[in-house]
């Protein structure tokens, strides 16, 4: 059998191709579980109603939803990622978090810089709401496996682990700079 080469395998990408012929993931179970948690708590209109007085009712240009921004957020926590960019970047380069997150593969994730921005648009007492509602359910998506207290599943990270270690303990949100 001859080696192959990078240099035969280049060749140019198809200018259009079919949305069933893209990879696919089979998704996170961690995050799948929270996402059912976060949709049976109504976690979208939760966090929509709590941010409306922040935004313009009909002008300017559609923002960052607040159910996107704060599920990223909980990524950052759950992953161990305290910088905008690395959230940023972990959107973008998982199919399984874009999933999560509720972004199609036909968009664009959001950039570090509207994730920052947003974040200084919506207050402490917000987030710190929020958060509540979100490591809440990331405790009860961890019940819902049958798991007790600071006792990690075997496919678990370390960090999200940790996090979700954190997140039995520690109903309250965990202050944390963003």
């Amino acid at each position: 059998m001859a080696m192959g080469r990078r240099q035969h395998r280049e060749r140019q990408e198809d200018l259009w191709v079919a949305h069933t012929e893209l990879a696919t993931a089979p998704g996170h179970p961690f995050y799948e579980r929270l996402n059912a948690v976060l949709d049976a708590e109504s976690f979208d209109r939760f966090v929509e109603d709590r941010c409306s007085k922040f935004y313009a009712p009909q002008f300017g240009r559609p923002s960052l939803t607040p159910g996107i921004y704060f599920r990223s957020l909980l990524i950052g926590y759950f992953e161990g990622i305290g910088a905008e960019r690395g959230i940023a970047w972990r959107l973008a380069d998982s199919l399984a978090l874009r999933r999560f997150v509720g972004i199609a593969l036909d968009e664009a994730t959001p950039d570090h810089s509207t994730i920052s921005r947003t974040r200084r648009l919506i207050d402490l007492e917000t987030h710190a709401a929020v958060f509540a509602l979100g490591v809440g359910g990331a405790g009860a998506a961890r019940a819902d496996r049958g798991q007790a207290r600071g006792h990690r599943c075997h496919n678990f990270g370390s960090e999200r682990g940790d996090a979700l270690d954190r997140a039995a303990r520690y109903p309250a949100p965990v202050t944390r700079s963003f």
